[in-house]
This record gives C-alpha cells, sequence and structure tokens, in this order.
C-alpha cells in the first residue's frame, strides 16, 4: 500500500466532546486549513478568536427545526464524497460550485450518557444525531480522499502525521480512522436499537447488535493462544467495567471473567443488612459468607473452601476496610473488588504489587432489568438477566414439618448464592456461611457428593470433628429430577432445602424429605447458570 498523501484545506468540526477542541482548531489554522463548524462548535471557536465559517454559509440554508436540518445538503455531503481523481466528480463539484472538504472532525450526540442517566423518552429521542453519523459515513466511505475523527484522542495521531508530512496525510492513517468511524456508528446506533427495543417492550427484534467501546487491549484470552479485548457497553451498572484500579498489573481476561461473577454474586447481599464476602474460582463460588464486619466474613467464607481460594477472586458489599485487608492479603489473592476503600486499606493491599484492587464505585441492583449475550456457531444468544431474587420469592413449604426461622435463613442465603454457582449447582449453608459447593456437573447427584466431600476436607484441614454440613441446608438450582441427589444431601447433614421443583417426580423427592424428617420448600424459580 502506498502512502498516497492527501493534502487538507477545509475541515468540518462540530463536536459535542470539546476536549482539546481549542488547541486542536489553532494547530489546524497553523497548516493554513479553513475550519467550517456548527452551533456551539462554531460559537466556542469563534470566542477563541479563531476565524470560522458558518455551514449554513456554505449551504445556502438556515440552521432549521430545533438544529435538526444543517448539514444534510448537498455542499456537505458533495463536499465529503467526491472522488478527487474521478473526472465527473470534479465536474459536478465545478457544476454546483461545491467545495472539498478534506478532514471531517465529528463527535456524536450523546445519546448513550442521556440514556445512562435514566432521561425521559423524549429528551432521548433529542439526543439521537442525524447528520453527525451520514456525515462521518460519507468521509469514511470516501477515505481514499478525506480524514475523519470521531473523538479527540486522535487529534494528536492526525497532527504527529501532519508534522511528518507538511500538513498531508497517509492512506494508511485515513484507513485506520474510516474503520473506527464505522464502529463508532454501528456501536451508536446499537445503543439507539437496544434502548428503544426496551421501551417497546420487545425482547426479540428482528434485529440485534451489541456495540462497546474499548477499554483495553488484553495480553491474552483463555489461553495465550488467544487475542482478547474488553470493551465498555452503554449500560450503567457499577462492576468491573466501571471500577477504578487503584493497584496491581493488568487484568487479565480470566480476571476480568471471574471479578464479574463475584462482584454479582456479593451485589446480592444488602450492604445495608449485612457485611459480605464472596470468593470466586473459575467464576464459581468456592465461599460466600455474611458477618458482622467484612472481616468476620472473609474468614467464615474462606472456611469453605481454603484450598480452593488460593488464588482466588475477593469481592466485598461494603467498603474495604483495613482489618479485611490484612485478612484478604494473608494468603495469594488475585484480585479485590469492592465499592469503595479506606486510604490504609489502599495501602495495606499495596504492599502486594501483584495483587490488583479495584474500587467500583458502587454495587450493580440484583433486580435491575439487562441482557445477556453469548455467540454460538454463526449466531448470538440474547437472554434478559436472571434478575429473580428470593426475597421478593413466595417460598412454599411442601413437607410435613415446616423449616424453622433459622433454617428459613440459611435457605434464602443458599439460594441467593446458588443463583451465581455453575449448572448442576448444590449449595450447603449454615449460620449465613456456605460450608459445601458442587458446581457444573453432568449429574446433580455428583454435585451434591462433590460439595459434601469438600466440606469433609475442609474440617479436616480445620481440626474439626465433623463436617459443617452436619445440621445445615442445602440449596439446588434446579428440581431434583430423583430422589437420590436429596439423599445424598440428607446423609451429608442437611436438615432443610430449598429447591425450585417442577419435576415429573416431585412427590417422590417431597416423600423422602418427609421420611427423613426434613422441611422443603419450593421457590418456583430455577437459576441455571451455564
Amino acid at each position: 500500500m502506498t502512502e498516497q498523501l492527501r493534502r487538507a484545506s477545509r475541515a468540518l468540526i462540530s463536536v459535542s466532546d470539546k476536549t482539546g477542541l481549542i488547541a486542536f482548531a489553532r494547530a489546524l489554522t497553523d497548516y493554513g486549513i479553513e475550519l467550517i463548524s456548527t452551533g456551539g462548535t462554531r460559537k466556542e471557536l469563534s470566542e477563541a478568536g479563531l476565524t470560522v465559517t458558518e455551514v449554513s454559509d456554505i449551504t445556502g440554508f438556515p440552521e432549521m427545526m430545533d438544529g435538526r436540518v444543517k448539514t444534510l445538503h448537498p455542499a456537505v455531503h458533495g463536499g465529503l464524497l467526491a472522488i478527487r481523481s474521478n473526472a465527473a466528480h470534479t465536474e459536478a463539484m465545478r457544476a454546483h460550485r461545491i467545495r472539498p472538504i478534506d478532514l471531517l472532525v465529528v463527535n456524536l450526540y450523546p445519546f448513550e450518557k442521556t440514556m445512562a442517566r435514566g432521561a425521559g423518552f423524549d429528551d432521548c429521542i433529542e439526543n439521537i444525531d442525524v447528520g453527525g453519523p451520514a456525515m462521518i459515513r460519507a468521509a469514511a466511505k470516501n477515505h481514499g480522499d478525506v480524514a475523519v475523527i470521531v473523538e479527540p484522542t486522535d487529534y494528536t495521531a492526525l497532527l504527529d502525521e501532519f508534522a511528518r508530512h507538511g500538513g498531508m496525510t497517509t492512506l494508511a492513517l485515513r484507513r485506520r480512522l474510516s474503520a473506527k468511524a464505522f464502529a463508532r456508528t454501528a456501536a451508536y446506533d446499537a445503543a439507539i436499537a437496544n434502548w428503544f427495543a426496551n421501551e417497546l417492550g420487545n425482547d426479540a427484534p428482528d434485529f440485534r447488535s451489541v456495540g462497546g467501546r474499548l477499554i483495553e487491549e488484553l495480553r491474552y484470552g483463555e489461553n495465550p493462544h488467544q487475542s482478547a479485548a474488553f470493551y465498555r457497553t452503554p449500560e450503567a451498572r457499577f462492576g468491573v467495567a466501571t471500577a477504578r484500579q487503584a493497584q496491581g498489573k493488568q487484568l487479565s481476561y480470566n480476571n476480568i471473567n471471574d471479578t464479574d461473577a463475584a462482584y454479582e454474586c456479593v451485589a446480592e447481599f444488602d450492604p445495608g443488612r449485612t457485611a459480605a464476602c464472596a470468593i470466586i474460582k473459575h467464576a464459581n463460588p468456592c465461599g460466600v459468607a455474611e458477618g458482622d464486619s467484612l472481616v468476620d466474613a472473609y474468614r467464615k467464607a474462606l472456611a469453605c473452601d481454603p484450598v480452593s481460594a488460593f488464588g482466588g477472586i475477593v469481592a466485598l458489599n461494603r467498603p474495604l476496610d483495613a482489618d479485611a485487608a490484612r485478612a484478604i492479603t494473608g494468603i495469594f489473592t488475585e484480585v479485590i473488588i469492592a465499592p469503595d476503600a479506606t486510604e490504609d486499606a489502599i495501602a495495606i493491599v499495596g504492599a502486594k504489587k501483584n495483587l490488583r484492587l479495584l474500587i467500583a464505585g458502587g454495587l450493580p441492583d440484583p433486580r435491575a432489568k439487562g441482557l445477556t449475550a453469548k455467540t454460538v456457531a454463526g449466531g448470538l444468544l440474547v437472554q434478559s438477566r436472571d434478575n429473580a431474587v428470593v426475597d421478593d420469592m413466595d417460598l412454599k413449604p411442601v413437607t410435613r414439618r415446616a423449616p424453622s426461622n433459622a433454617e428459613l435463613r440459611d435457605l434464602r442465603f443458599a439460594f441467593r448464592v446458588a443463583k451465581h454457582v455453575k449448572s448442576n449447582t448444590i449449595v450447603y449453608a449454615k449460620e449465613s456461611a456456605t460450608v459445601g459447593i458442587g458446581a457444573g456437573q453432568m449429574s446433580r447427584i455428583d454435585s451434591a457428593r462433590i460439595a459434601a466431600r469438600k466440606a469433609q476436607d475442609a474440617a479436616k484441614a480445620a481440626g474439626l470433628k465433623e463436617p459443617a454440613t452436619k445440621g445445615s441446608v442445602v440449596a439446588s438450582d434446579a428440581f431434583f429430577p430423583f430422589a437420590d441427589g436429596l439423599l445424598v444431601a440428607i446423609e451429608a447433614g442437611a436438615t432443610a432445602v430449598i429447591q425450585p421443583g417442577g419435576s415429573m417426580r416431585d412427590d417422590e423427592v417431597i416423600k423422602a424429605a418427609d421420611d427423613r424428617g426434613i422441611a422443603m420448600v419450593f421457590t418456583g424459580t430455577r437459576h441455571f447458570r451455564h
């Protein structure tokens, strides 16, 4: 590919983000580039003492309809789209007195920010840009002759190229900027389309797009031979994408995935009611607990499976304090994420140079609506987020014995955790802490056995006479298809069960519970997580 240098003589600038605008525009004029602008951008440039031509002076039409119509005119689009080496195009420009526009600088009306702050329908509609995307696409299509910039972060790259080539750009830069421009308008339109579908209550629109803004390119994906990058979507939801990294080396793909799982899990626990901690390994909880303090919750969570917790992710539902920081840094931990952190806690974590500390700024709402997406070969699976919360469910006792108040508290706790464990899921809990977790097995009975065995291993490591599953409760993310899985849980020491119900053999499972004097409640809600 040859350089194919192109000189810029006229630039049209229309931006909602004014970051660096004046300095950039002054630099353009230093290369003798004529400035064209509209509305607020033109006013700001003029007030800075720069000479600016109003778009209406080029089109011969004033801005009208509250600014909805100003750039949709052949004098603008002809100047952007004309191929300079095409004789017919240049003749059309001459005949209609259209002058070329060699540089377009446009960033769009802030629709995503307007949507994210919960603005009303009409306000969102007015923040849908029409002329901006049309100009961007025109300039990007004609990148053989025109350079297009869609955000201030690219001002430096353009000016650096001007400095190297005396006010000219290379084809390589114009192509890169063009690709970015098309991606930007695609993400912008995706945000609008998804918002509109949500406003209409349309869960399955004919076309579904997903768009995001690059946060960072990652070293690799799940494995070193895979490439990866991290993107932020327009959704306003606290988590790893919103977090400020206060300390530690770059997050990996797996770190980000696991940290998201951890923070979504711990957000199930209202910080106004209790302190809570979730420890995650490979996207599955290996220990979750409530406590009077964060350090208390952490120690209870760690006791569930201290072996798996090594090298795990720790999520907290309250600001990290010094006591919790000292306890968590006592073993090798990959990431800590919390809504905030004290200065003392940050200093303590700072002594571990590789430990990442993320401050998310808040907790995600477990009841909030939203979408999740997963790719399959040749397709995209999109579903609404699992925003069912056990506190909102009508728990139905189905056995002769109803659970005690203490059992009911632990049943709710266990089902809250089960929502965030890969299916098939079995969670044993006692005194608001997990004591055994079985995850991701093809058979529910295997999950029950694994969870019980892990509890035995933890008891042995702690020097206890018996595993903590004795006198515990048990949660299943989906119904027991047979009584066998339930019987394993009862043998492990569970005295009460929470499950969705709905099996053809519910009567058989209920009878097995009644025969052994344990309590069982149905939620009517399943929490599969694949």
